[in-house]
């Protein structure tokens, strides 16, 4: 399976930085920081978390790489 990498923040330093990526089935793939256990146990009322997921948080910043992302996602 292949990935176009789209950017990571560009506020970041080299190691740990907020990314996102699109896969060959048009997924978005995003790497950010997770949240809280405070965050997690007061959001997991909404949308409870399979053992596999977790909650991560995206500065501002990001929106325009993931933007872009969709945009990549939804082209033919």
């Amino acid at each position: 399976m292949g990935y176009t990498f789209i950017g990571k923040d560009p506020e970041s330093d080299v190691n740990g930085c907020p990314a996102v990526w699109v896969d060959d089935d048009r997924r978005l793939l995003v790497q950010g920081r997770r949240v809280g256990e405070d965050v997690q146990a007061r959001t997991v009322a909404d949308s409870p978390r399979a053992e596999d997921e977790t909650l991560i948080v995206l500065e501002p910043r990001m929106i325009p790489l993931l933007k872009e992302a969709i945009r990549v996602a939804e082209s033919d």
